[in-house]
């Protein structure tokens, strides 16, 4: 079976690697705490030792979980091209209220609505992938569908 590949941005990327990095400079500083909370006596009863084995023990999984979403990575390169892609900037007009906004397409470990990046395995991703500008779209959303049309697209 061929693995499955997630799709990121060079920038989500990047992030991943970044917080890989900060994650392993706290890593001394976890195993001194655990082994001073070691050094204060019955394990079986010492809460503090309890909370940083556990605290260690999160630090190292997010470590594991991390690197392997770097190894099943694909970064795209959005192509030099009218469509929307991947890594590409859009700038929708809502049908129903004729609101505008702008999102970023981006992977699904990026995607953040408060950044205004928008997963492409979203509905709305989905429904716009591919598109160009001028383009009205459906989206299917569990809510129910609604139309956006495709004002601009600009690669980042």
């Amino acid at each position: 079976m061929e693995p499955v590949f997630n799709k990121m941005t060079p920038a989500g990327y990047h992030a991943i690697e970044q917080e890989i990095e900060d994650l392993i400079k706290q890593r001394p500083e976890r195993i001194r705490i655990l082994a001073a909370a070691a050094a204060l006596g019955d394990r079986s009863e010492n809460a503090e030792y309890s909370s940083s084995k556990r605290d260690l023990g999160r630090l190292e999984s997010r470590i594991r979980f991390l690197n392997k979403q770097l190894q099943y990575a694909q970064i795209v390169h959005p192509a030099d091209n009218d469509q929307l892609d991947i890594g590409k900037f859009v700038t929708i007009e809502f049908m129903d209220d004729h609101d505008q906004l702008t999102y970023q397409l981006v992977g699904k470990q990026e995607a953040n609505l408060d950044q205004n990046k928008i997963s492409f395995t979203s509905p709305i991703g989905q429904a716009l992938a591919n598109h160009m500008v001028d383009d009205l779209v459906t989206v299917s959303a569990p809510n129910g569908d609604y139309q956006v049309k495709i004002i601009a697209i600009k690669k980042a």
